[in-house]
């Protein structure tokens, strides 16, 4: 039997959980590490939150609540509702499930541990096979740009319902935050390095403005192969769509495809796209990137593991 392939997964919250249970869904032909972003990491009740980290962690333990696309299944609300009675503010809304993570998380950051070895640690004790890793263990919150001035990334997505336009991204904290050793060297040892479907600009950008990072990518000897999140000029899910056109890109995956060659040049090797999409193939390669096809909308488990085995046999590291 040949070794595994080890696949290093890029992403955010939704999409990026999804692609990465494709993976999971394969055994043990795959071994899989997920660097997830912590932009959209926030404090809030005195608990430190990772919104992204852990849609991932729910979803590959089999706790994700499949309705909305975060928390936990099954939860219930009777924290929430005391805290909506002593008046403090309840637009994110935390599950009592939900809540012994952030508890756990905040007491052991607050110890002096790293967010790496905390989420290790809680990915291991719901029975993650996966290995989770936070982008860095530094401090890097995201904020957007709105006729209304700068906003916290949850005000914007949760509070306000990601309905401003967004005319500028930034990422606080992001000169000085460094990827984790654990970042780098599962870069350098993977086989493949897969972008998830997620938003370019909010869940991917903030892990490549990190120090290192791009050159990291750049030198590593795997193939990089992104998917796009948006399929007939649609995002799957979020403001991808929304986003794109306040910020002057068309948004189609051509338009993805002109992001990620404008803004990291060679960074990609090939883009999948939308069988939907394939009129635009030629235009993505014009950019330089590999245009390839494929069936990207991942809603079902089905889905998720014929994406991931597409994506290997599209890279040429095929099962078996």
């Amino acid at each position: 039997m040949s070794a595994p392939t080890h696949v290093t997964l890029l992403c955010g919250g939704y999409g990026g959980a999804r692609m990465a249970h494709g993976f999971a869904l394969l055994g043990d032909e795959v071994t899989l590490t997920v660097i997830g972003n912590t932009g959209d990491d926030l404090e809030l009740h005195g608990l430190h939150i990772s919104p992204d980290l852990d849609t991932v962690m729910y979803t590959l333990a089999g706790l994700a609540n499949a309705e909305t696309g975060w928390g936990v299944r099954d939860e219930t609300w009777s924290a929430a509702a005391v805290l909506e009675k002593y008046g403090e503010p309840t637009w994110f809304r935390l599950g009592d499930r939900d809540l012994a993570t952030h508890i756990v998380r905040t007491a052991r950051l607050a110890a002096g541990e790293r967010l790496t070895d905390v989420t290790n640690d809680l990915a291991r004790a719901l029975g993650v096979r996966a290995r989770l890793l936070p982008m860095s263990d530094d401090s890097v919150r995201t904020k957007v740009r709105t006729k209304d001035g700068w906003l916290d990334f949850q005000d914007y997505f949760v509070r306000r319902g990601h309905q401003d336009d967004v005319q500028e991204v930034r990422f606080d904290g992001i000169e000085t935050a460094p990827p984790t050793p654990e970042v780098l060297a599962s870069i350098e040892s993977a086989d493949l390095i897969v972008v998830a479907p997620s938003n370019p600009y909010v869940s991917v950008a903030p892990i490549l403005a990190l120090n290192g990072i791009r050159e990291a990518l750049l030198s590593a000897g795997a193939p990089t192969i992104a998917i796009s999140p948006i399929v007939g000029g649609e995002a799957l899910r979020g403001p991808a769509a929304q986003m794109m056109r306040s910020l002057g890109t068309e948004p189609s995956a051509l338009g993805i495809a002109a992001h990620y060659a404008g803004r990291y040049p060679n960074l990609l090797d090939t883009l999948v796209i939308d069988d939907a999409d394939a009129s635009e193939a030629d235009a993505i390669a014009a950019r330089g990137i590999q245009p390839a096809t494929a069936a990207i909308v991942i809603a079902t488990d089905d889905q998720q593991r014929r994406l991931a085995g597409d994506l290997l046999r599209i890279t040429q590291l095929g099962l078996g």
